[in-house]
């Protein structure tokens, strides 16, 4: 009952920081979207992070169930960057289907969900370390 309420209230927290983002003004400046479009690159250490449940069927069941809760909004139920919260952010969701978010590393990934980039918010502290994994192994089944 606690980890439901737990996952209730950070989904309603993304989804109110997803709404805060995409209702915000750009500043009035030609290279705005110029700058807020720039690939998002993990730095290199991050490719030495090792997914410590790779290949766990049931931590993929569990991230799938998390990914519902807490990813959806944004990315979309296949993972195609077209959730509800996703259209008014820029840059727009990620598409986790393609071949270049897929081709990521593992530790890639996790570095990206753990330190965020707006509009995506940093879970460091939101999501605990082995949940941001099983959302990972479910990410790697929508190729």
């Amino acid at each position: 009952m606690k980890t439901k309420r737990i996952l209730i209230s950070l989904t309603l927290t993304g989804v109110m920081y997803a709404l805060l983002v995409s209702f915000s003004s750009a500043p009035e400046s030609s290279n705005y979207e110029a700058i807020q479009q720039k690939k998002w690159v993990a730095p290199a250490s991050a490719d030495k992070i090792v997914n410590p449940l790779k290949g766990d069927v049931k931590a993929a069941a569990s991230g799938k169930k998390l990914y519902k809760v807490l990813c959806l909004v944004c990315h979309g139920p296949k993972g195609k960057g077209d959730g509800m919260a996703g259209s008014g952010l820029t840059p727009k969701p990620t598409n986790l289907t393609t071949e270049a978010f897929q081709s990521q590393s593992d530790g890639a990934i996790f570095w990206k969900i753990t330190e965020g980039r707006a509009p995506m918010a940093s879970y460091k502290t939101s999501i605990p370390e082995k949940k941001r994994w099983e959302i990972i192994n479910y990410i790697r089944t929508l190729k």
